[in-house]
């Protein structure tokens, strides 16, 4: 999966992130530090566009590995935010969506329709089982993407993360194969 259009206008689409992505990535984040900074430490850990070159270079490795890896998701020509897979555990057949988008590119429903291309590709072609996304608890936009989807809550891990002086709980959102397939069906 290199690029893959998210609708039929091809003004938004995924893509594998090249070495050519590192300066627009650099500066999507740094316009977003703020934005960003309230659930992750991405703002923390690219203060130069060297940092999100290497960060480019690992995902490509982790990539070529099935390890995981991460996406651009881009909108109108421009980089908007990111999504992949925070991990992929063949042995288990489950894997973690991550995401995040520059405040500027919300509301255009592209997580969502991100979250869904990567579910489709984990249970179609990984042959997964189940696919996991976990979101701060207080992240109200965040969350809202498992629960449009039907994925279950499945807990809460208590001060999961601690970022900027306090510590974060994080919901765990699941969806099973069976659960999704059977949600395909009671659409047709």
């Amino acid at each position: 999966m290199f690029k893959h259009a998210l609708d039929r206008t091809d003004t938004a689409y995924l893509s594998l992130f090249t070495s050519n992505d590192a300066a627009a990535l650099f500066r999507l984040i740094d316009r977003n530090r703020e934005h960003l900074g309230a659930w992750l430490r991405i703002p923390d850990m690219t203060l130069t566009e060297e940092d999100s070159a290497g960060f480019i270079k690992r995902t490509r490795l982790r990539y070529a590995q099935e390890e995981g890896y991460w996406l651009g998701i881009w909108f109108q020509g421009d980089l908007a935010g990111s999504i992949g897979y925070c991990d992929i555990d063949l042995g288990n057949r489950k894997a973690e969506i991550g995401y995040w988008l520059g405040q500027e590119y919300e509301g255009n429903g592209l997580i969502t329709k991100a979250v869904n291309v990567l579910i489709e590709h984990a249970f179609e072609q990984l042959g997964l089982n189940k696919v996991e996304i976990g979101a701060a608890t207080e992240n109200r936009r965040s969350r809202a993407i498992p629960e449009k989807l039907g994925f279950q809550r499945e807990g809460e891990l208590r001060d999961y993360e601690f970022l900027n002086g306090r510590f974060l709980h994080r919901v765990m959102y699941g969806l099973r194969a069976a659960e999704w397939k059977s949600r395909d069906i009671q659409q047709d």
